[in-house]
């Protein structure tokens, strides 16, 4: 089990939340060196408001303060045999992790995803984050065999 040293109440996005999950998953790419979205990180955000189909944010929050974040996309896959959700990002406060908080967003998501009627969730670990790993293998997530592509189809 986690330490949980802290209350921390998990909500969806809502509108009167946009500031604080734009600031959180803007610090998990600028801490990961991702590039920020050509149309920005609120804008996707926005969107997903919008079009809750597209996917789901959770954020945890700890005295009226949002301290974590989880970002998951949905998909329909073959190989999943139905809904999937990728989950994007998870990032917590550096000065509040190992108190349990990402494990509560995760918790949190697979719940709300089961909900859903999701079949399944994937997700990566970027090499040497070896205690992102230990978590999710932690909450029954195992590592495929598999090495990752990407390339992008439109500029700007």
């Amino acid at each position: 089990m986690d330490p949980v040293t802290v209350a921390i109440e998990i909500v969806p996005l809502r509108d009167d939340l946009l500031v604080d999950a734009t600031e959180l998953l803007e610090a998990q790419l600028v801490e990961h060196e991702l590039p920020l979205p050509a149309r920005g990180v609120r804008f996707v955000l926005s969107e997903l408001l919008r079009q809750p189909a597209l996917g789901l944010v959770l954020l945890a929050r700890r005295a009226g303060a949002s301290v974590g974040v989880a970002y998951l996309s949905t998909q329909w896959t073959l190989e999943r045999g139905g809904a999937n959700c990728w989950l994007e990002e998870l990032y917590v406060r550096p000065v509040l992790r190992g108190q349990g908080i990402g494990s509560q967003l995760l918790r949190a998501a697979l719940a709300e995803l089961t909900a859903r009627g999701c079949e399944s969730m994937d997700l990566e670990v970027e090499a040497g984050h070896e205690r992102a790993a230990l978590l999710y293998e932690r909450l029954g997530f195992r590592r495929l065999p598999r090495t990752r592509y990407w390339r992008r189809l439109r500029s700007g």
